[in-house]
């Protein structure tokens, strides 16, 4: 029965009790003028009885509903069952369990963070771990040819400029990994101002036009000179350096990048497009993960950082990012950010 209606069914015989005792005093009187008192007396030690009686079962039906109220609780705490307490019921006490409910919700929500933060932090030990072994063994082995060669100016020359390859490789993990953790802390404040987009851009392609000269590439770029974006420009800058860098990985002599960008009313388009080997379909839902290494690739120096973390640059921006790709055809990222009015 629902609260509301053993309410009203509780006073209706509360009411109905009450309305019998004049009653029954009135024939009392008729018929037993000279006896009534003492058959008042009766009648009314029976009425407060049952009064008490109704009142009595009242409360124990109440006090039931508590004590599995409290069951449930305490169930939920030992974690013997999941979910709440039953509560479609209206009502003052039901509202209390509809909080308790909410509660329960929140605790199995923070459970839920705590344990994908758990997981999180286990995996994260794991990849550096695992990042990090191979450029020490190498270290360890060139180190050891080091020692033994010693006397051979040209094996000291090869074995230290790929000592120094190796701690780059170290330096690399370590400041991505800063990076991304400052980022997931919100511990940097993007310090954002309009910036001319061709001009960021040009800077980028500055930075990795040696390397392309040298691997026969070409980067080109194509767009309005005089579109802004309201950014941080040192940080958009790494965010696609990243993603520039990634191109320039998986081209071959004679393959062309292009960085276009433009403008509508409420949006601002960069895309990265190579002419590259493509993705495989298996890895596109994989790529942001950090440290996410593909068997298809054949890069096997990356660190599986570099677009997890221009994500969460262009997110931290508001901003979007996806990646559009084709086996043997090439790849393209498309980052589009929301036009901040004014």
């Amino acid at each position: 029965m629902k609260p509301l209606m053993e309410r009203k069914v509780f006073f209706l015989e509360i009411l109905l009790c009450m309305a019998v005792f004049p009653i029954l005093a009135a024939i009392l009187l008729c018929c037993f003028p000279r006896n009534a008192l003492p058959l008042l007396l009766v009648s009314s030690l029976c009425v407060a009885v049952t009064v008490s009686a109704l009142c009595w079962r009242y409360l124990q039906m109440r006090d039931q509903k508590l004590e599995d109220a409290a069951l449930q609780i305490a169930e939920y705490i030992l974690d013997r069952r999941k979910g709440g307490i039953e509560c479609s019921e209206e009502g003052a006490m039901y509202h209390l369990f509809h909080e308790v409910n909410s509660l329960v919700t929140i605790a199995d929500a923070h459970a839920d963070s705590e344990r994908q933060a758990k997981e999180f932090l286990r995996d994260t030990i794991s990849d550096i771990s695992h990042q990090l072994k191979t450029p020490i063994a190498a270290l360890n082995i060139y180190n050891g040819i080091l020692q033994q060669e010693a006397a051979d100016t040209a094996t000291v020359q090869e074995f230290t400029a790929l000592s120094e390859q190796e701690l780059d490789r170290i330096e690399s993990l370590v400041q991505s990994l800063l990076k991304m953790a400052r980022l997931d802390a919100g511990a940097i404040t993007l310090e954002q101002s309009p910036e001319n987009i061709a001009e960021l851009l040009e800077h980028i392609r500055g930075q990795y036009s040696f390397r392309a000269e040298q691997e026969g590439k070409e980067i080109d770029l194509k767009g309005e000179e005089q579109a802004s974006l309201l950014c941080d420009r040192t940080w958009l800058a790494e965010a696609i350096g990243n993603l520039v860098k990634n191109a320039l990985d998986h081209t071959a002599p004679g393959d062309r990048i292009l960085v276009r960008w433009q403008q509508s009313p409420c949006l601002t388009t960069i895309s990265v497009e190579d002419t590259g080997s493509g993705i495989h379909p298996e890895d596109l839902y994989h790529i942001f993960k950090r440290f996410y290494r593909s068997r298809f690739s054949k890069d096997t120096q990356g660190i599986g950082l570099g677009l997890p973390l221009a994500k969460s640059i262009i997110e931290a921006h508001r901003g979007s990012i996806e990646v559009h790709s084709e086996l043997g055809q090439g790849t393209t990222f498309i980052i589009n950010f929301p036009i901040q009015m004014g």
